[in-house]
């Protein structure tokens, strides 16, 4: 596809990347499983390594196959370029590498993954010497007002997990502005069907595509998207490795020579090369294809999962419902305005019975897998103050929306009267 400008999203994500193999003519992807790629000569070779010339040299930097998943993510998002890693977290690291050094400080919401917030709060400190103070996602004041001369970045969750809660990307990107620093959105939970960060002010977009971008479970990923706008030049004192001479390349100013594209670049030349997080060719192949039927499933997860809320909103064991999609939700404004209305696929509840009652659910169960993930096209729940956040004190977890009552469900596209029954059956036990 060359002209993107006038097709749906639904379009974009089955065509983008992929064309007829023009070698075998084959429909779909091919999964280059190789290492390494040989050189034209030995002027092609020295043109690769030295920037002046796109193409393929490693597996670690680029790889065919990972880069046609990069250009899919990089068109739904509406950004200039990407780069795939290993995971999430892998990718959140990326990010983070490029723009800040030891003592360097970073803004980030208080509504995260669990494994986020410890990133944040203690590997990235102690490892990196990087610096962090949480705020509330929807009060860009709490956020503007968190900033220091030392921070480089305001990362929060479009739609957070577990909780759901719908981050004010407007509000936060006009503060990061102000501080000539860029906002950084995790997506993961949105996905572009739901939610473009970028057309909000977001700078940058940040995912695990082991979630719904993959959909079913299968393959493990992250991606770092570019958003080609933020100004790496107008503060080059701040981010020096984007916008001064690079040792690394010749002296060469990413910033200069890749101008919007300047951020995805240098997480390929000098993240991957020197961090090595990259995702695999077969990895990057199941999400490519996964990613065809997006639009598809996340209605129906959407759907799903709004009619489970409000089953349980209704039901006289359960305390609560953080869901969205739900009118009666704090959140369900910000839900109108980022994400079409919707909750998502995710929400947390609580249960009357306590933490006893939360262990009975996940165990007896039947359509609802007990695991540490999201995304599936199957359903799934976990109690996380026992697994995903147990990592944190008693208050940190309340914090992060994860109390020993909560119970959080990723909802699939089984039959919704199957999920429902499956619930009220497990329901009259406890």
């Amino acid at each position: 596809m060359t002209d993107k400008s006038n097709y749906g999203l639904e379009t974009l994500a089955i065509h983008t990347g992929c064309g007829p193999d023009p070698s075998t003519g084959a429909r779909t992807i091919p999964i280059h499983q190789t290492t390494a790629f040989v050189f034209e000569d030995a002027e092609h070779g020295a043109d690769l390594f030295a920037l002046r010339k796109a193409g393929f040299v490693y597996s670690r930097l680029t790889n065919p196959t990972v880069g046609a998943l990069e250009e899919k993510l990089a068109v739904l998002e509406g950004g200039s370029a990407a780069t795939c890693a290993a995971s999430g977290h892998a990718a959140q690291l990326l990010v983070l590498s490029a723009l800040m050094s030891p003592g360097d400080h970073v803004v980030n919401s208080c509504k995260l993954y669990g494994g986020s917030v410890n990133q944040f709060a203690k590997i990235f400190p102690d490892m990196f010497g990087w610096e962090s103070t949480s705020f509330n996602p929807q009060n860009a004041a709490e956020a503007k007002a968190a900033i220091t001369p030392k921070t480089k970045a305001i990362f929060v969750e479009s739609l957070s997990n577990p909780e759901g809660v719908v981050a004010d990307i407007e509000g936060l990107a006009k503060v990061a502005n102000e501080a000539g620093i860029p906002l950084i959105v995790d997506n993961t939970m949105a996905t572009p069907y739901l939610c473009k960060p970028l057309e909000h002010g977001a700078h940058i977009v940040t995912y695990s595509t082991t979630k719904f971008l993959s959909g079913h479970g299968n393959a493990m990923g992250g991606a770092v998207v570019d958003g080609g706008h933020f100004n790496w030049l107008a503060h080059a004192e701040k981010f020096p490795r984007l916008a001064k001479p690079n040792d690394n390349y010749n002296g060469i100013i990413f910033a200069e020579t890749f101008g919007p594209m300047a951020l995805a670049i240098h997480n390929h030349a000098v993240g991957l090369r020197d961090l090595g997080m990259n995702q695999q060719p077969f990895n990057a192949y199941l999400t490519f294809i996964g990613m065809e039927t997006l639009s598809l499933r996340m209605q129906k997860h959407c759907d799903n999962a709004q009619a489970v809320a409000e089953y349980l909103e209704r039901h006289d064991k359960i305390a609560w419902v953080s869901y969205a999609g739900l009118t009666s939700s704090a959140h369900h404004a910000n839900a109108k305005k980022y994400m079409k209305g919707h909750g998502g696929a995710v929400f947390t509840f609580g249960m009357k019975g306590g933490y006893k009652a939360c262990t009975t659910m996940v165990k007896d169960l039947k359509l609802f897998s007990h695991l540490a993930n999201i995304g599936d096209t199957r359903s799934l729940i976990i109690h996380p103050a026992s697994t995903t956040h147990s990592q944190l004190d008693s208050e940190g977890r309340a914090r992060a929306g994860a109390g020993d009552d909560v119970l959080r469900v990723s909802i699939g596209i089984e039959t919704i009267e199957d999920l429902i029954a499956d619930l009220e059956r497990v329901l009259k036990t406890v």
